[in-house]
């Protein structure tokens, strides 16, 4: 099941012509990660307190399909698709939510495919999972 994050558009977030700059979906989708490790009781902080890592994006993938636009509520998602010992890949998925029909389905605008990697918050060099943090977002 993927965790759901609402995100609101607000005009910051769009372009001259009223659409979401594409590079915001990156930010919406790193806010949608963030949210899901809070979700397991993970604060960033706490995770390099913790652990002495962190993680880091090494790869994204995204596809645009339609575009956001001014006020519109969507829904981004992460879901956890792959762990190995030292990275995860998160499909992610941003949909436009129709308020003026809550039964209705949601639009999908973008999907992304973002492998992240853990490192040493110091040297920020590959680092084991710890298995207590694999098990937790498995």
């Amino acid at each position: 099941m993927a965790f759901e994050l609402p995100i609101r558009i607000y005009w910051e977030d769009t372009d001259a012509g009223g659409i979401v700059f594409y590079a915001n979906y990156l930010k919406f989708f790193e806010r949608a990660r963030t949210e899901w490790l809070r979700s397991h009781g993970l604060s960033q902080q706490a995770l390099r307190e913790q652990t002495g890592g962190i993680f880091v994006v090494t790869e994204a993938r995204l596809r645009y399909l339609q575009p956001a636009r001014l006020d519109d509520l969507l829904l981004v998602t992460a879901c956890l698709t792959e762990k190995g010992r030292a990275s995860m890949t998160i499909a992610q998925q941003a949909l436009r939510r129709p308020e003026h029909m809550p039964s209705a389905a949601p639009t999908l605008l973008s999907e992304a495919t973002v492998r992240i990697g853990f490192v040493d918050a110091a040297t920020l060099r590959p680092a084991r999972i710890p298995n207590d943090l694999l098990e937790l977002l498995s």
